[in-house]
């Protein structure tokens, strides 16, 4: 089901996620129905069901969460499409797109996430090939795609190794669930995001098919990333990926956070640390050579990496929320 000003529609359930039961289902999307699409409050879709309001109210939030509902605004708002003006015209972006900022801190990814989602539903064309990064936000961007009329021969890069720890979110994860959705072929990078030399990551880059999937890279038609902070809570600090001693040293070297796992100082320049010659991952002279690469992160803490990720690669779109643009447009 997807909201819209005076129109909504039914979408399925992304492939992506466990299935859910019909008889679970019908429940949530009854209730989803009544509210959006019928318009009646809480209290009245528990009477004509049975229930009560709290169990309503728990329906349509598992039926928002389990991507049953999904939400588009028709009309932006003044201070986003002059912020988006502001953008475009200072970083000599083709777009920007501006989020409002999330009431809770904690639901920015998803905010900024579904307009990333959206965002790349309408890049897509039969035959196209797309490159994808990792996070939270390109994770919760999954819930926005396939709300457009289906494309075929698709096929989905990821532009970065994998994580030994298979976690929730994983470059692998994120690209098998979005090629899940999208119905198209996966290509992995089979490889540590992360390896103890220099010389082990070039020796990797040397074998046949990790070369090809290099190759094939620099060949995909749109490509969606994010940025990490220096914050300890960034995913590459918070899952071990990067040791607290390492993030010391990264931030002592002018490190302001990292594009596909390469950390930039805040002119964009690749710092000099070891960690960025252990990194197996798509070169950022790389990506920035691609022809319509999105950066999809936000939040205020986010905003000097993102200024930083804006000069490293040269982004067609910026997609972003309002407390990061504020900063960004100053």
């Amino acid at each position: 089901m997807s909201e819209r000003p005076g129109s909504t529609r039914r979408a399925p359930r992304p492939a992506a996620e466990a299935p859910v039961a019909a008889a679970d289902a019908e429940p949530l999307v009854r209730a989803a129905w009544l509210y959006y699409h019928e318009g009646l409050m809480q209290d009245a879709i528990a009477r004509l069901v049975g229930s009560n309001r709290a169990r309503v109210i728990a329906r349509l939030a598992a039926a928002r969460e389990l991507g049953m509902v999904r939400v588009h605004l028709a009309q932006r708002t003044a201070r986003a499409a002059a912020l988006e003006q502001a953008l475009v015209a200072r970083y000599g972006l083709r777009e920007a797109r501006v989020t409002p900022t999330a009431i809770d801190p904690a639901a920015t990814a998803t905010v900024v996430g579904h307009a990333a989602g959206s965002w790349l539903d309408g890049q897509l064309r039969d035959g196209a090939s797309v490159g994808i990064g990792w996070g939270h936000t390109l994770e919760m961007s999954l819930k926005a795609i396939g709300d457009e009329a289906p494309q075929a021969r698709l096929s989905v890069v990821s532009l970065l190794g994998s994580l030994p720890h298979s976690g929730a979110i994983t470059p692998a994860t994120v690209a098998r669930r979005m090629a899940d959705l999208l119905a198209a072929d996966c290509y992995q990078l089979t490889a540590p995001l992360l390896v103890s030399h220099a010389a082990t990551r070039d020796a990797l880059w040397r074998e046949p098919a990790l070369a090809d999937l290099r190759a094939r890279a620099t060949r995909v038609d749109v490509a969606l990333v994010s940025v990490g902070d220096m914050g300890r809570d960034a995913t590459l600090f918070r899952d071990g990926v990067i040791a607290a001693t390492e993030r010391t040293s990264l931030a002592a070297a002018g490190a302001v956070g990292d594009v596909l796992g390469q950390f930039i100082d805040a002119g964009g320049r690749r710092v000099d640390h070891p960690i960025n010659r252990r990194v197996i991952a798509f070169d950022l002279d790389a990506l920035r050579r691609l022809p319509n690469v999105a950066i999809a992160s936000g939040g205020a803490r986010k905003a000097t990496v993102l200024r930083a990720a804006l000069g490293a690669i040269r982004p067609a779109t910026l997609i972003t929320d309002e407390a990061a643009a504020e900063r960004l447009a100053r």
